[in-house]
């Protein structure tokens, strides 16, 4: 009986925090409700929630070939004048990620990798992996990430949802693809996609996500006509991703962090106002509609800046495609970037 109730204690918590998100008419509810509820619940049952990594895999694939749908031709043609504008502003959002990742430091104990991987608005993973080679510290690293991925995932999309959102549901809509139904032969597509996407993914950052995204666009673009993901699937992946990240954040972790956290919280905070004002100025100098270019410089994580883009109205193909291209920035370029600068300082 105790073994059925461990089993079945992680997917009730997060089902019932997906439902009270869900009735409390709050957006990404069946991402960060399961987050919320399996984070409290994991902290009040004081041990750790099981939860197997493939589930977490198999719900990132999900929203990776989802989004996929969202690219067409006309879609990639009207991102090219876009690229470059949006790659200055990346590059002052990193840079100011960076300088107040060295402010901090200089006023902390905290060594200067630390500090600047523990700010820069990268894949929480990446920069935990990014900062061993810099001889960081990774623990400190993690949980300054976790603090600061906690902020934007509670602020941003609760601000653009209810600030630029016409509708009083934030609901999310999912692409139609071709418009042929999910139970036909094209769907075995997707399970190649997925298949490969697993497989291979080691090769990029977020490879589980990023892999099936590029084969499902890499379909669009051809004679092949796609379904739509089906809603109840799309909303299952969210939780199984929400889940797995509840399960990931400690309490003792961030408690550990102690006074840090608090400076992380506010840098956080900085980024996303400094990140906003970038948005508002790629409004400015391009044809990009605002909330599209707000959700687009937003400082991450990108499946939640996409989820948030198909609720408000945004176009979630760009927000997709930027805010790849900021992730790879970050995770080719800042680690050399960083390793001349810190040697040389």
């Amino acid at each position: 009986m105790n073994s059925f109730l461990d089993k079945t204690e992680t997917p009730a918590a997060a089902v019932i925090g997906g439902l009270l998100f869900t009735m409390l008419n709050l957006p990404l509810a069946w991402m960060l409700g399961p987050l919320t509820a399996v984070f409290l619940w994991q902290h009040a049952s004081n041990k750790k929630l099981p939860w197997h990594p493939v589930i977490k895999e198999i719900g990132l694939v999900t929203p990776g070939i989802s989004f996929g749908l969202y690219f067409t031709s006309d879609v990639l043609e009207k991102m090219v004048p876009y690229v470059i504008p949006y790659i200055g502003a990346a590059l002052l959002l990193i840079a100011s990620s960076i300088a107040i990742g060295l402010l901090i430091s200089k006023f902390t104990k905290l060594l200067p990798a630390t500090s600047v991987f523990g700010t820069i608005p990268g894949g929480l993973t990446e920069m935990v992996i990014a900062s061993e080679e810099l001889r960081a510290v990774p623990s400190q690293v993690l949980i300054f990430q976790t603090v600061r991925l906690l902020i934007v995932l509670f602020v941003v999309p609760y601000m653009i949802v209810f600030i630029f959102s016409s509708s009083g549901t934030p609901e999310i809509q999912l692409p139609s693809g071709d418009g042929i139904s999910f139970w036909t032969y094209q769907t075995s597509f997707f399970f190649a996609a997925g298949l490969l996407g697993y497989r291979l993914r080691k090769l990029l950052p977020a490879g589980i996500m990023i892999i099936p995204l590029l084969l499902t666009v890499g379909m669009m673009l051809s004679p092949v006509s796609l379904p739509a993901v089906p809603e109840m699937l799309f909303y299952g992946a969210q939780l199984a991703v929400g889940t797995a990240l509840g399960k990931s954040i400690s309490y003792s972790d961030i408690k550990k962090a102690g006074k840090y956290s608090g400076l992380f919280a506010g840098a956080a905070a900085v980024i996303i106002i400094i990140a906003s004002l970038l948005g508002a100025g790629l409004y400015f100098i391009t044809d990009m509609d605002l909330v599209t270019a707000l959700l687009s410089t937003a400082p991450g994580g990108l499946i939640e800046m996409v989820l948030t883009a198909s609720i408000t109205g945004a176009d979630p193909a760009v927000v997709t495609s930027l805010q790849l291209l900021r992730i790879l920035i970050i995770i080719i370029f800042v680690p050399i970037f960083l390793k001349k600068f810190l040697a040389r300082g």
